[in-house]
């Protein structure tokens, strides 16, 4: 019979010792590391706006929440703050190891189960197989729907998207190393560059990890410097968040297609990518290769998880045709934490391993 072990006990919390209240998630195995307590205020009129603020003023919060030694340089999070608008149920900043992006589908099918189970939304009615949470990302308003059962969540999630579009089809950029490359960029809540691992010797399936990062990243930054992202409708989501290299299956298939994404500093995604699928699906739309309410699997070549996709409706996004694109995946509880920093700490603002 084993002896049972008194629980180990943290000294008592100093008050005047700054500690961040987290829960940490994952989607597909992509970790989220929510702040639900312990952030100072995020000034701003707007979600932009204090996106903009965090970046400039907060920046030591994503550090230490982000970077070991309490994180991970492919560590994710969520920072909650109030929304301007009305329809919203709670707004979110989404941090990385390189900064802050403007959408992130697996933290979105995250937060909904979050939302629901933290009391953040109305409790369903009884009875309810189903509830709706409005996220307001710094992209747009997402409606995320929850399968719930006596008031909480379970089973998987799916998520509407802000109007997906294709901002530029088969693109020619020089590429160091592998020649000109013909790609795509498109933009699902986040620009991506999508090429075929092919093109760049590799098998998107059996490849290193860790030369897909060096190949996607070549990418990258080649269309950064050859190709100028613009956003129709606001400055502050202009930007390529990354490159998603795939097995290069476009046409539809009932078999999975499988890709890996590689974003902000050369952070593997685990998960499919939830804005990754809305931008492929917009593409494959875009060419013809899928008609509306048609569901395809996509895989993460890193853990073989899959999410689905499809475009739901046609829609606009400044001139450009676009189309509302639902996601699903399932998303998990890992933990909780209250990650305290002291002013003694030399490592109190992280450091990123390069």
């Amino acid at each position: 019979m084993e002896a049972a072990l008194p629980v180990a006990r943290l000294p008592p919390h100093d008050p005047k010792t700054p500690a961040l209240s987290v829960v940490d998630m994952h989607t597909g195995g992509e970790p989220l590391r929510i702040v639900y307590a312990g952030c100072p205020e995020v000034a701003g009129p707007t979600l932009l706006a204090k996106r903009r603020y965090m970046r400039h003023h907060l920046d030591y919060v994503r550090r230490r929440l982000v970077f070991e030694p309490r994180g991970h340089r492919d560590m994710y999070g969520a920072v909650l703050v109030p929304s301007e608008l009305p329809e919203a149920h709670l707004g979110v900043l989404f941090l990385h190891n390189e900064g802050y992006s403007s959408m992130c589908g697996h933290a979105v099918l995250a937060l909904g189960r979050f939302a629901l189970d933290f009391g953040l939304v109305p409790a369903p009615p009884e009875g309810a197989r189903e509830t709706q949470v409005n996220i307001h990302c710094p992209c747009g308003l997402v409606a995320a729907f929850v399968a719930c059962e006596g008031g909480r969540s379970c089973g998987p999630v799916r998520f509407h998207s802000v109007p997906a579009f294709v901002l530029a089809s088969d693109l020619t950029v020089d590429v160091p190393g592998h020649g000109k490359l013909v790609m795509d960029i498109a933009y699902g809540g986040a620009f991506y560059a999508f090429v075929s691992a092919e093109k760049l010797g590799l098998d998107v399936s059996s490849a290193k990890t860790r030369d897909l990062v060096e190949a996607a990243s070549t990418v990258t930054e080649a269309v950064k410097a050859q190709f100028k992202i613009t956003h129709p409708e606001s400055e502050d989501l202009g930007f390529l968040y990354g490159t998603i290299l795939t097995d290069g299956k476009d046409a539809y298939s009932e078999e999975p297609t499988t890709n890996i994404c590689v974003f902000a500093d050369e952070q593997v995604d685990r998960s499919p990518t939830g804005s990754g699928v809305t931008a492929r699906i917009a593409l494959q739309y875009h060419k013809g290769l899928l008609p509306l309410n048609q569901t395809r699997t996509f895989r993460s070549s890193v853990t073989g998880s899959v999410f689905t996709g499809r475009a739901v409706r046609e829609s606009k996004c400044g001139d450009f045709k676009a189309v509302v694109v639902e996601v699903a995946g399932q998303a998990h509880y890992t933990g909780t934490a209250s990650l305290t920093v002291e002013d003694d700490d030399p490592l109190r603002d992280g450091f990123l391993l390069k």
